[in-house]
């Protein structure tokens, strides 16, 4: 048996350029894997099947289930004949905003990558991934990237930028209720052109702030996605605004939602800032410290 890390994400910027004939949408993003996350256990078998079980009873783990998807698909694509058994030891939490699901299949494909030899290089696995979800592949990455298209187009950020993310602890925070996916990009869609970046705009933006070594990380926060989750979950941008009042902290939705989160300052008061979240949503708030993976820790 092996264990896999799974990171979660988030998104330091988001611009939604348009919706696609196919029914994607085209996005600009700066995505950032986290320190935190959850574990997938794989154990190798010769009997050609795939099961998952998992520590949290309220995550399927039927044939829908990414990682059996990118079993299925790995397999699909390579002709191996193995088996293995995934036990998934889940932190992150579903309808977050925060990647969990794409995560867990990225490591399914690595992991069954190194079982069967290594077939796929870098690209042939990021490729694969792609048609499992279209944010499976940053997570191959282990650091920072440009994700464009819809999310299947990685570039990779400078040392010195990645270095400017990776500095500061992230406050990862989210209330009780979850935001579906599929429900917000939909919405967006209907209020077009309301919530939409120009690709050009969302590109300058981008560029400038790469190519200026005093921004800050807070200078790129954007997120399209935040105009029908803040319209319909008014408990996000009310907290946003408390804890810019209160503590001075800036922070953002990452994907989709319901997870936020904000860049600290070496002397931010991390037991304050939470105290202040779990007394607007409640005890049972997600509130977690982290940091950005910079592939080389």
């Amino acid at each position: 048996m092996r264990s896999y890390f799974c990171p979660a994400k988030i998104n330091a910027f988001l611009a939604i350029t348009g919706r696609r004939d196919d029914g994607f949408h085209e996005l600009v993003s700066v995505v950032a894997p986290l320190e935190f996350g959850d574990a997938l256990e794989v154990t190798p078998t010769d009997d050609g099947a795939y099961s998952l079980t998992c520590d949290d009873a309220a995550v399927p783990t039927g044939e829908d289930n990414l990682v059996l998807k990118a079993a299925r698909a790995f397999a699909a694509k390579t002709g191996w004949t193995g088996g293995a058994g995934f036990h998934l030891r889940k932190r992150v939490p579903m309808g977050a905003g925060l990647g969990g699901g794409s995560s867990n299949a990225a490591m399914a494909f690595r992991a069954l990558n190194h079982l069967a030899g290594e077939p796929l290089d870098r690209g042939g696995l990021e490729a694969l991934a792609a048609e499992v979800g279209s944010d499976c592949p940053l997570f191959l990455r282990d650091a920072p990237v440009i994700m464009r298209g819809r999310g299947e187009r990685l570039e990779d950020l400078p040392a010195e930028v990645v270095q400017r993310l990776a500095e500061k602890r992230v406050l990862v925070f989210k209330p009780g209720f979850s935001i579906n996916t599929a429900w917000a990009y939909r919405t967006l869609a209907q209020g077009a052109p309301r919530g939409y970046l120009p690709t050009a705009d969302a590109e300058a933006w981008l560029r400038s702030w790469i190519k200026t070594p005093v921004a800050s990380v807070h200078d790129l926060g954007f997120n399209s996605l935040e105009v029908p989750a803040f319209d319909k979950h008014l408990a996000l941008p009310t907290m946003i605004k408390v804890l810019q009042h209160k503590h001075g902290v800036r922070a953002r939705m990452s994907g989709s939602g319901s997870a936020c989160y904000a860049f600290l300052d070496t002397d931010a008061a991390v037991d304050d800032i939470t105290a202040t979240i779990r007394e607007g949503w409640g005890e049972a708030a997600l509130c977690e410290v982290t940091r950005i993976r910079d592939g080389v820790s």
